[in-house]
């Protein structure tokens, strides 16, 4: 029986290895912040650029009265046929940068949809739960607001690394209030599910230190809303899950896909070879691959209703 991750790989993208690891091996390693002083210097040389054209932000209010900050993206020329959640990724504490923006406006224009990004709170100032409480309160305005502001109900919701497990607690939180059935659809990037350093894969990036600056104050780093793998993962949307092979949260991944796929849920799970951490955020053609599968089967959930 052949259960190796080769089956896992589609045989087609064989002819994008070569580019992915010529682009790797020229490319000087990169990793984030490593300490507070090394965090504060990463956001000094962060200069904030202008909103692109058609991007618009609004502010939402959570229960306690204060405001979330939205980055919304229309189609200029077409009706919305669905509504994306992009929460971003950048290890709890990093901000969303100017990239994202131009992404989100080109991907408005490719779905036809409203493209909606989270400006969550930051760890360490802001360390858990704030980041989920913003990501909830986004998720709600828009089940609540979505069809009156854009016209569509059809949501889904997305993220990549940090992101993609925002996006995943988020679910969670919206499942345990019997709203998961107004989510068409998650598509989840090269998440990180377990933050507790319990499991092997979570043993993997155990001394990373954003995970000191987001959940350092807790005893217990098991609980759902901070790891979701350990959490019941009953009654949730379709989820594609997309990672590279040569990402470290590979086998966090595939954990998790099991986790939701044994729990009876609708999973789409896609490995792509010579690829690492963040590889969709990168110049390649296997890059290119992987978000025009994400697109394709966004543009499939927008259509099943």
């Amino acid at each position: 029986m052949d259960v190796g991750l080769s089956r896992l790989v589609p045989a087609e993208l064989a002819r994008l290895v070569p580019e992915s690891r010529a682009f790797y091996a020229a490319r000087v390693q990169r990793r984030g912040p490593a300490s507070l002083a090394e965090l504060r210097e990463a956001r000094a040389q962060h200069v904030p650029a202008p909103l692109p054209a058609g991007v618009i932000v609004e502010h939402v209010m959570d229960p306690s009265g204060r405001t979330v900050p939205l980055r919304i993206c229309t189609p200029t020329s077409t009706t919305v046929r669905g509504v994306y959640l992009d929460i971003p990724g950048g290890g709890f504490y990093l901000g969303p940068t100017a990239g994202g923006d131009v992404r989100n406006a080109a991907l408005a224009e490719s779905l036809a949809a409203a493209v909606v990004s989270v400006d969550y709170r930051l760890a360490p100032e802001n360390p858990w739960p704030a980041a989920p409480d913003d990501c909830e309160t986004a998720a709600l305005w828009l089940i609540e607001h979505a069809d009156v502001r854009f016209g569509c109900t059809h949501l889904a919701i997305g993220g990549s690394s940090s992101g993609a497990t925002l996006a995943m607690t988020t679910l969670l939180r919206l499942r345990d209030k019997g709203l998961a059935d107004a989510v068409v659809g998650a598509a989840l990037q090269f998440g990180t599910y377990d933050l507790s350093g319990q499991t092997p894969a979570g043993r993997r990036i155990a001394d990373e230190y954003f995970l000191e600056a987001y959940v350092g104050h807790l005893a217990d780093r098991t609980i759902p809303d901070v790891s979701p793998v350990f959490g019941d993962l009953h009654d949730l949307p379709p989820t594609l899950f997309m990672v590279g092979a040569s990402d470290v949260l590979l086998e966090d991944n595939l954990v998790m896909t099991a986790r939701l796929s044994a729990a009876g849920g609708d999973v789409d799970l896609r490995v792509y070879p010579a690829s690492p951490h963040g590889f969709t955020g990168h110049p390649t053609s296997m890059a290119r691959t992987a978000l025009g599968d994400r697109d394709a089967w966004l543009a499939d959930r927008f259509t099943v209703r």
